[in-house]
């Protein structure tokens, strides 16, 4: 990413940025630039046949933002960025390029709620002046409100539509406070049944009716982070459950849609899938700020992509350090340009040199890889005449799997329902990613090649390790309903 394309307050943090840590879990803080801009980071993308008993005919898309939240962030906490995009795209022909796009937009609504203080009405410094119950409550003093457009064509010039309610036909939907703690919205479930208030039944134009949650949750990411990190600092053919997920206490930001398998359907039954956030390339800012919600600023110019995934990992451990930026603003059809980093992977040498015993795959190019990473693999998730590209590929044909009976390795372990045909909350992709990255692929295809990744086993002498970064990911430690991932943590029990 060219620093001109960036705005002016962006450019000042990512030298600032550049000096420190780049790579957070599955896409926390995973590039120089991204890290000095929170709000608009993209955390984790999922895209799946949805599971809840009786909504097996939909597909539910969620894309996770603002990463690292301490659940006691106040007296702030975590709205969005009222000056971005958010979008998440979906190529339903193979071609590289969306078809679709759904576009968040959000606004942030101060009520400047005040108090009678010795004659004078002042304004209070917290986000809420009692207890909250209902969505717009009258003791909440921000509320953040959102608008969806679904994009049909290209992003910037497409046939543009907004979502609206089923209920009412209304545009604008209210995004729950975060869980501020359990005196604010009561104890037990206090805070379930006042976020779940916001979970909308809307109509899709073109579509037809479907769902839509935005909201905090607790992330829902497991990572070994510090040691994988520390060059590996980890026992990578341990158990699968021997180290502590360093996400355990944090909380991120949910955009979750849920839309029928019909509205996504293309030229075939698989679609690509990923996330982007963008703010306009310029940016005034006010020496003197009015009052009100944020920095009095001044934006113009076209939108400048910043943000960007769909399979896990890819910008972490795959991309090269100097690529990152320039990742995060580029589009799936330009892929081309990143291709060596998946061809000729640095990750399995590291893991050879820090682990002798574990060698790494021989095959050059690793076109095991291009499957996995950049095309979908044959018979499972690979469209017809698709061009490679970056981003997470959906078989919608193939029926979802019950929760109960989900295997967190995904198709690597017989369930085709889950990673890499999508992911789903439960998919452990760590662990998948590692063994992919040391040749499962070739192992798993047999000596007649039957996914035609274009190796076989004794290209990968590791193929068969039963690799782990020992934070383990289940399906079991997630709800079976809309929007999937779990109550976001208290502030304050």
């Amino acid at each position: 990413m060219r620093l001109s394309r960036l705005p002016v307050h962006a450019c000042v943090l990512a030298v600032c940025a550049a000096a420190g840590g780049t790579a957070m879990a599955s896409s926390h803080r995973e590039a120089p630039s991204i890290a000095a801009m929170p709000k608009v980071d993209a955390t984790d993308f999922y895209m799946f046949r949805s599971y809840e008993p009786g909504r097996e005919g939909y597909v539910t898309l969620i894309a996770n933002y603002q990463p690292l939240q301490d659940p006691y962030g106040g007296p702030n906490y975590f709205t969005l960025d009222q000056n971005a995009l958010y979008e998440i795209h979906l190529d339903t022909d193979g071609d590289a390029v969306e078809n679709i796009s759904f576009q968040f937009k959000f606004k942030n609504t101060l009520r400047d709620i005040q108090l009678g203080v010795g004659g004078k009405q002042v304004s209070i410094p917290l986000v809420q002046s009692g207890g909250i119950s209902a969505p717009n409550g009258a003791t909440s003093n921000i509320r953040e409100t959102y608008t969806v457009n679904v994009v049909r064509g290209d992003r910037r010039s497409g046939d543009v539509k907004p979502l609206t309610a089923v209920a009412g036909g209304g545009s604008e939907f209210d995004k729950p406070t975060d869980n501020i703690g359990t005196k604010t919205f009561g104890a037990g479930n206090g805070y379930a049944n006042y976020a779940n208030q916001h979970i909308q039944a809307v109509n899709i134009p073109g579509c037809g009716a479907g769902k839509v949650f935005v909201g905090q949750r607790k992330d829902p990411f497991s990572v070994a982070l510090g040691q994988v990190f520390d060059l590996i600092n980890l026992n990578p053919l341990g158990s699968t459950n021997g180290n502590p997920n360093v996400l355990a206490n944090k909380n991120v930001t949910t955009l979750a849609l849920e839309v029928p398998i019909a509205c996504v359907a293309g030229t075939g039954s698989i679609v690509g899938g990923w996330t982007t956030a963008s703010v306009r390339q310029g940016q005034l800012i006010s020496n003197s700020p009015k009052s009100g919600l944020g920095t009095t600023t001044l934006n113009g110019g076209p939108w400048a992509q910043v943000s960007r995934l769909g399979m896990p990992l890819v910008n972490e451990v795959v991309i090269g350090l100097k690529d990152k930026d320039k990742f995060n603003s580029s589009k799936p059809k330009d892929d081309g340009q990143f291709a060596d980093y998946v061809t000729n992977p640095t990750l399995p040498a590291l893991i050879q040199t820090l682990f002798p015993s574990a060698p790494a795959p021989t095959n050059f190019p690793r076109t095991d890889l291009v499957a996995a990473f950049l095309t979908g693999v044959a018979g499972v998730n690979q469209p017809a005449n698709v061009k490679a590209s970056e981003m997470l590929r959906l078989n919608t044909s193939i029926t979802p799997t019950p929760m109960a009976n989900q295997n967190n390795l995904g198709v690597l372990a017989g369930d085709n329902a889950g990673f890499p045909n999508g992911r789903r909350p439960g998919d452990d992709v760590v662990d998948a990613e590692l063994r992919v990255a040391m040749g499962v692929l070739c192992v798993a295809t047999g000596p007649t090649d039957t996914l035609k990744v274009g190796c076989q086993a004794t290209d990968a002498p590791a193929g068969n390790a039963a690799l782990t970064d020992g934070a383990l990911q289940s399906p079991a430690d997630f709800p079976a309903v809309f929007p999937y991932l779990n109550t976001p943590l208290p502030g304050a029990q």
